[in-house]
């Protein structure tokens, strides 16, 4: 029914018991309105694999329910528009029925955004994709929402003289473009081309009685009032849905560079990014991995720091030139790092086989200002280190600015060997440990004034701490909501919003 990229294996586990573990309860869809969906032309799917399948994503969560083959939150059908057309008149149906539609495509979401908690319509958007137009001279291409990361990526290097988005996020092969603007996503070259909201210069939008919307992209600026562009991007399905993005794109760069350095200490390394940015170079990856993730990932000792970027020549002599003085005293290491970095980038295999061994593990990306990075990185990590339970904690610097940089950090969690009590016992150990983790390491977040998310997003399990995030912005952010979804219908349960259909049963 669907061309969704197949899952990796993490997320097949247990598989050939989904029918038995279906859930109970979702939100039914009215015979009348499968109807009407059919007579227009809209496929719709009610089987058990297709609802399993798109009732979950790559939360953690996600992934440990795959394990026990449980399917807690199917939704009650699987619609797939392959129009915008479509899409609004799924979204009208829905509207005036009063049935919840949470959109869904790639499925590559860590925090439960596309999760249909409370069943419903599951409205898989992958049918609406491709490059739909290039404006060559203006460096511009409106693409489908459902498009998939390397589509794109060869559709635009096959045109004119070749171009590219620049998007690289470790999701790449999973994940659409609609989900990169649903989640305010980054690629991993995001100091080069700047982050999805960066690239977006305009969206069309379906609303939840069906109005279609287009948001700017007429100009590369504008002064008509606040930008409604940026007002969806981010909202991950609760505003209205995204049918098609019109991007920034940049012609594929003709140079690459590459370099690698050690350094005594993690404040050390990310004083030097700060100094590279700072005075104005913009290598498109810069990351910096302290000495537990140098040790994992490059088996080294120190603090290693991976460069790589692509550029016109002329720029990227100059970047790489700032790069060499403001790592001067740093030890230079064999530039084959960056090699091994790229070849083992989007590597998650080892995911699943942690959960089956009863090992939560998790990784939060935060952002902050350059003032406060060195202070938060150490007191989350001293502080995931004093959870019981915790056997690892480490951090890296992985997207940089130059006013500040995202820290992300990766925890694990493993209960001990003789606690005893069962299957169920261990499940509520993992459960509690999981939210004890991330509630500790949020409020750190809060306390330096920094950003609880730079690319994941909100979805169910970030839910709890955005109204503190946000503050009365939360309120506006809720007031926007009920103007645009009177009926609740998009994407109930997410970013904390009150739901008519009830709380989130998760975390």
């Amino acid at each position: 029914m669907s061309p969704r990229r197949a899952r990796p294996s993490t997320l097949e586990v247990g598989d050939a018991g989904v029918a038995a573990h279906l859930a109970g309860g979702p939100v039914a869809v009215p015979d009348a309105l499968l109807e009407a969906l059919g007579r227009d032309g809209v496929a719709v799917a009610s089987d058990d694999e297709t609802r399993a399948e798109l009732a979950r994503d790559w939360w953690p969560m996600s992934i440990a329910w795959a394990a026990r083959g449980e399917v807690p939150a199917p939704p009650a059908v699987v619609v797939r528009p392959e129009t915008t057309p479509q899409v609004a008149d799924v979204l009208r149906r829905c509207n005036e029925a009063g049935v919840p539609v949470t959109p869904a495509a790639g499925g590559s979401g860590v925090c439960g955004g596309s999760v249909p908690v409370f069943g419903g319509v599951s409205l898989d958007l992958t049918g609406l994709s491709g490059l739909r137009d290039l404006d060559e001279a203006s460096l511009l291409a409106d693409v489908g929402a459902g498009t998939f990361g390397p589509d794109l990526e060869r559709a635009l290097g096959a045109t004119g003289p070749g171009y590219t988005l620049g998007h690289w996020p470790q999701s790449m092969d999973i994940s659409t473009v609609g989900g990169w603007v649903a989640c305010r996503g980054a690629g991993q070259y995001s100091t080069r081309y700047g982050k999805i909201e960066d690239l977006v210069q305009g969206l069309e939008v379906v609303l939840a009685d069906g109005t279609v919307l287009r948001t700017d992209g007429t100009a590369p600026r504008a002064a008509t009032g606040p930008s409604l562009t940026q007002l969806f991007l981010g909202s991950e399905g609760t505003l209205g849905v995204v049918t098609e993005a019109r991007l920034r794109i940049s012609p594929r760069p003709p140079a690459e560079a590459r370099r690698a350095w050690s350094f005594g200490s993690f404040a050390e390394g990310l004083d030097a990014c700060r100094t590279t940015l700072r005075r104005g170079a913009t290598p498109a990856v810069l990351r910096l991995y302290d000495e537990t993730e140098s040790k994992r990932n490059f088996e080294r000792d120190g603090c290693v720091l991976i460069v790589l970027d692509e550029a016109d020549p002329h720029l990227l002599e100059a970047t790489v030139a700032i790069c060499d003085e403001a790592c001067g005293a740093a030890e230079r290491l064999d530039d084959d790092l960056v090699a091994r970095w790229l070849r083992e980038r989007n590597d998650t295999s080892a995911l699943g086989p942690l959960w089956r061994a009863n090992i939560v593990v998790d990784t939060v990306e935060v952002a902050g200002r350059w003032s406060v990075l060195g202070r938060l990185a150490t007191e989350v990590l001293d502080t995931l280190r004093g959870i019981e339970g915790t056997i690892a904690a480490s951090v890296h610097q992985s997207h940089a600015y130059r006013d500040g940089a995202c820290l992300y950090f990766t925890f694990a969690g493993r209960r001990a060997k003789d606690a005893g009590g069962g299957d169920d016992a261990q499940l509520a150990w993992q459960e509690a440990y999981y939210r004890r983790a991330w509630d500790a390491t949020t409020a750190c977040v809060l306390a330096h004034g920094a950003a609880i998310s730079h690319h994941h997003g909100i979805g169910i399990n970030r839910g709890r701490f955005l109204a503190e995030a946000l503050g009365p912005g939360f309120g506006v952010l809720a007031s926007i909501k009920r103007a645009l979804d009177p009926g609740g219908i998009l994407n109930p349960g997410k970013l904390g919003l009150d739901s008519r259909f009830g709380p989130p049963p998760w975390p």
